[in-house]
């Protein structure tokens, strides 16, 4: 068996969120949508998309089912 293998896994620990990309992602893990959002927070379209990007570059993740399997794990 290999080094690798045997050594145990270790989770690095989540990257912390900001409070309004906290909820930028909570709205989305419900299923709004960029305008719902943005409209319900008092943002542009642009700026939800801006908080998205820094939350998917923070877990290293490219989609919005990635993001929902986020904000469960973080218990949102």
């Amino acid at each position: 068996m290999s080094a690798t293998l045997a050594t145990p896994h270790t989770e690095a620990p989540a990257p912390a969120l900001a409070p309004r990309e906290r909820e930028t992602l909570r709205h989305i893990a419900a299923g709004r949508t960029y305008l719902q959002t943005a409209r319900h927070m008092g943002l542009s379209t642009h700026t939800v998309d801006a908080y998205l990007r820094r939350i998917r570059a923070k877990f290293n993740i490219t989609n919005t089912a990635e993001l929902t399997r986020i904000a469960i794990s973080l218990g949102m």
